[in-house]
């Protein structure tokens, strides 16, 4: 494992951060390796081990190592799947786009009546139902996504049942309702007992939290949805662009 890292031009930390991916690419480490300590890390690299640290809080805020205080760093497994958020695409072809196999395993649908938060939502009279669903998307089989999502029932009909997997294709070609755009916002979030355990997430794992409020072509709220993605098998990016 030789390693040597020069001074040159961009910050010495960031030149650590880049010569350890490129270590941690080439050794194949598996998931959950312990890596040399801090001062053996420093030493092979030629740095303080206060560069050292600050490598390794950016490798970490990017999923690639995980610090377990008292015990050492750990290789964290690759992303399962990657996207753009600026995107707009149904869970069932996020996955698919990164080659893998979209299901389903649980899915619990009900009409129930609106809550306050949901009436100001969708603009909807007092009484008003909606569609409750819940459900856990998979790719090739493992829990990666937990979706919460509520839809004006009147919108349907009470009776109507939508399929367990995309939601999107199903309000297209059941109910004539095309997602036009979304107002999206994520976050990083804690361990959340019922959604955690579902996703099989360990105790110190975060989940990245997608709340999203849909429009239809007309311009009408008809789908509101809050998505919890294991943050060690998704990584989301954005393009961002200079006025």
């Amino acid at each position: 494992m030789a390693m040597s890292v020069s001074s040159e031009k961009e910050l010495l930390y960031m030149k650590v951060v880049n010569q350890l991916k490129m270590d941690l690419k080439k050794w194949e480490l598996p998931p959950d390796m312990k890596l040399p300590s801090e001062p053996e890390l420093a030493k092979r690299l030629g740095v303080s081990r206060t560069t050292l640290r600050e490598a390794l809080v950016i490798l970490e805020s990017e999923n690639i190592v995980k610090r377990v205080h008292g015990l050492g760093t750990f290789v964290r497994g690759q992303a399962l799947i990657e996207s753009g958020i600026e995107e707009l695409s149904s869970i069932s072809d996020l996955i698919i786009q990164n080659g893998k196999q979209p299901g389903t395993s649980m899915y619990i649908q009900e009409t129930v009546p609106a809550a306050d938060a949901d009436r100001t939502r969708f603009k909807l009279k007092p009484g008003a139902k909606v569609k409750s669903i819940r459900r856990i998307r998979t790719a090739d089989g493992s829990p990666v996504v937990y979706c919460k999502d509520i839809l004006p029932a009147a919108l349907f009909g009470e009776n109507h049942q939508f399929s367990e997997q995309s939601l999107f294709s199903d309000l297209e070609n059941t109910a004539g309702i095309e997602v036009d755009y979304a107002v999206s916002k994520i976050k990083s979030q804690g361990y959340v007992e019922e959604v955690s355990e579902a996703l099989n997430c360990k105790g110190d794992m975060s989940l990245l939290v997608l709340t999203q409020m849909h429009y239809d072509t007309k311009n009408r709220p008809v789908l509101y949805s809050i998505n919890y993605f294991r943050s060690d098998l998704f990584t989301f990016t954005v393009l961002r662009t200079k006025k």
